[in-house]
């Protein structure tokens, strides 16, 4: 039935498509499934829900809302956006963009929507997201160049563009596409061109940017430069100062719990080990977030290589404790987004070394785990949060990091 759903369509014509007039249709939780798939089925939404045993799933798990535009004969029959529920809570609203993102007039329609849910307001970022990409793209269209905060919207620069579909909304990459990065960056990054370092050797006092290859020690060279990529603007590299310390195991439990913040059973088991320790003071961190690629490292890297090239550029370990405190700290993480903690590994129960990791999917927002064995591989595009390595004078005591003590033999 789903091959069916899925072979057997009739997209959405742009004439369809063009106005908004239509109404919400909801399918109450626990009900007939067959109404919502036959409603589904032929229209080339590219939902799975169109098939009927991902549909009983969705339909035990929640109510589920479909907005119908009206077809040629003037009849709500187009499927145009969804809103599927997880009892109380939005679980997910997709379009029928590529990507499953919402179309150009479906932003209003689901906007209005949404405020009839007590969390509609989460989504709030991606209407606006999504509303000013289509104004860009629509000047565009025009004629007109968007501006330096357009531009600095398209590249990201100050937060993620954030849709409603399973991946970026691929007119970000269209638009980026069309443009020169090179003239762009003097702009998004409010500066002139001789302030944008590509080598270690260009880095002078008065550069604002630095957009080229990790070397050996150039942490200690970047203090100071707002901006630091790998390659632009895919490479960007997110420095952070997070508080640790001053909390016990039992209190940073109790504050996800009460924040919201989804734990398994084996997180639990890792935050009662006696590895994990905390700091009786509250201290800040200093903390680079980057990709495997940015590392200079080729194919898939294992752990232990991972932690020694960036121990070569001057990063460290972070404690254990910062899993659970940068988690509570990043309460606005992008949907479908995932970085691990570069931690000395934590081993369970079964003898699985485990590291934390952050994510947020349609099930809300986790302190999670993944195996890091020392010959486990990680993709280029995995990102890992580490420690910045004091300098020498700024260090009090000459006490080993924690890589010192994990690779001294």
């Amino acid at each position: 039935m789903y091959a069916w759903a899925i072979e057997k369509v009739t997209p959405a014509t742009e004439e369809e498509l063009s106005g908004i007039g239509g109404h919400w249709v909801k399918y109450t939780q626990g009900s007939d499934v067959m109404p919502l798939v036959q409603s589904l089925q032929g229209h080339g939404t590219g939902w799975c829900t169109a098939g009927v045993s991902t549909a009983k799933i969705h339909l035990q798990g929640g109510d589920f809302y479909v907005y119908y535009s009206m077809d040629k004969s003037g009849k709500p029959t187009v499927p145009r956006a969804a809103i599927r529920m997880e009892e109380n809570r939005i679980a997910e609203v997709r379009g029928i963009a590529p990507e499953q993102n919402l179309d150009t007039g479906a932003v209003a329609i689901v906007e209005g929507k949404l405020k009839e849910f007590p969390d509609g307001t989460s989504y709030q970022k991606r209407v606006s997201d999504m509303r000013r990409l289509t104004n860009i793209e629509n000047q565009i269209k025009e004629g007109h160049s968007p501006t330096g905060e357009d531009l600095a919207f398209l590249y990201e620069i100050n937060a993620p563009i954030e849709g409603f579909g399973y991946s970026k909304d691929p007119r970000i990459g269209e638009i980026r596409s069309q443009r020169n990065s090179e003239e762009d960056m003097p702009i998004v990054f409010g500066c002139s061109r001789d302030q944008i370092a590509k080598s270690v050797r260009e880095i002078k006092a008065d550069t604002k940017a630095y957009v080229g290859p990790l070397q050996t020690g150039i942490f200690d060279r970047l203090k100071g430069i707002e901006h630091v990529y790998t390659s632009f603007p895919e490479g960007k590299i997110r420095r952070q100062t997070v508080e640790i310390g001053g909390k016990s195991k039992d209190q940073l439990k109790a504050e996800l719990k009460q924040a919201g913040i989804n734990i398994s059973s084996y997180v639990d088991d890792m935050l009662e080990s006696p590895d994990f320790t905390t700091l009786k003071a509250p201290e800040g961190l200093d903390t680079v977030r980057l990709k495997v690629g940015d590392l200079g490292l080729t194919g898939a890297p294992t752990t232990d290589q991972v932690y020694a090239k960036a121990k070569e550029l001057g990063l460290e370990l972070c404690p254990a404790e910062v899993g659970p405190h940068l988690r509570l700290k990043d309460t606005n993480q992008p949907l479908g987004e995932w970085y691990w903690i570069a931690m000395k590994q934590i081993t369970s129960r079964l003898g699985d070394p485990r590291v934390f990791d952050l994510a947020r999917d349609e099930g809300g927002v986790w302190l999670n785990y993944s195996w890091a064995r020392p010959d486990s591989a990680w993709r280029p595009s995995r990102e890992f949060v580490f420690g910045l390595r004091k300098s020498v004078e700024t260090q009090n005591t000459p006490t080993p990091g924690l890589f010192d003590r994990i690779f001294r033999r």
